[in-house]
């Protein structure tokens, strides 16, 4: 069950100040860096490198929010190592220890000058929590939809990305009802779910079993040292060293309104797109013909592209 009262859409003329005069012409479209976790920050840093490219490169104002993390002080330690080591040289946390500093202009000034947000691992719980229904949930969606920012995010980062977000949850062996608990994320993926670590901690049932009680959303599990990409209304791509596994239930037939809690699943008619690092995936429909792309994959691709309302 999703906690958390209903969303409302923002009124962005209320924020229309943040926006710099003279830029809806040159507007930028807000990207999305989802990562599965555990990615590379020592060596090549393939992802981290291209969250730096898609804020600006190195002249980009990066800002991290670490409150995910139980160590926040840590985690924001190790992104500034790793932004440094990237040629970042205008990077900051924004500090949020509570919901007071998440109402305070010091942090909503921090997100809304930012080229490219970072959000740590940790608990997507403890994040949400704390930002939940405050001006730094308001500015993030104001950043990302009106100011064109990057928002990354790794394990916990990125499964705040949905609305419906898996919020608890173990691996289990085969799908089962009740394997995943939902709460409400920020929303920028307003049709999928996201499940991190997918592959090494074998979430794929866990997924399904997500996938049963929400059909009409994208199941979405993500490799660890791998991003989805999404740029808005354009393509998605996958990066680093594994895999995305799109899970698709819209045509979905299961019994899970007939079963107890705890109880295997049977799911009939999901449909399953496995997409490997190094591939880009086109939502132009002329490119999307050209490639002989499945009509079941462009249809999940729109679901990525294709952003939500602006909330708050």
């Amino acid at each position: 069950m999703l906690k958390r009262r209903a969303l409302m859409v923002f009124p962005a003329a209320a924020w229309a100040s943040a926006v710099p005069v003279g830029a809806a012409a040159e507007r930028r479209r807000g990207k999305l860096v989802v990562i599965g976790g555990a990615e590379d920050k020592r060596h090549d840093r393939v992802i981290l490198r291209r969250f730096v490219e898609l804020a600006g490169g190195p002249g980009a104002k990066i800002r991290v929010l670490s409150a995910a993390s139980g160590d926040p002080d840590g985690a924001w330690a190790t992104y500034d190592a790793v932004f440094d080591a990237l040629g970042v040289s205008d990077r900051a946390p924004i500090p949020v220890p509570d919901r007071v500093a998440a109402d305070s202009a010091a942090v909503t000034d921090l997100i809304l000058e930012a080229d490219g947000i970072f959000i740590s691992g940790g608990d997507q719980n403890r994040l949400m929590d704390l930002i939940w229904e405050t001006a730094a949930f308001r500015a993030l969606h104001v950043a990302y939809h009106l100011r064109g920012a990057c928002v990354g995010g790794t394990s916990a980062g990125a499964a705040v990305m949905s609305r419906h977000m898996i919020a608890q949850g173990s691996a289990t062996r085969l799908p089962v009802k009740g394997a995943a608990g939902f709460d409400l994320g920020l929303g920028f993926l307003h049709r999928a779910m996201i499940d991190q670590h997918f592959a090494e901690r074998g979430r794929l049932a866990r997924l399904m079993s997500a996938l049963a009680q929400r059909p009409q959303q994208l199941g979405v599990g993500i490799d660890e040292d791998t991003a989805l990409i999404v740029e808005r209304g354009t393509a998605i791509e996958v990066i680093g060293a594994g895999a995305v596994t799109l899970l698709d239930g819209r045509e979905l037939v299961s019994d899970f309104e007939l079963v107890e809690s705890a109880q295997g699943l049977q799911m009939l008619g999901v449909r399953l797109h496995w997409l490997p690092a190094g591939h880009r995936y086109s939502a132009n429909p002329l490119v999307q013909r050209a490639q002989a792309m499945p009509v079941a994959l462009r249809e999940a691709i729109d679901m990525l592209v294709t952003p939500g309302p602006i909330r708050g």
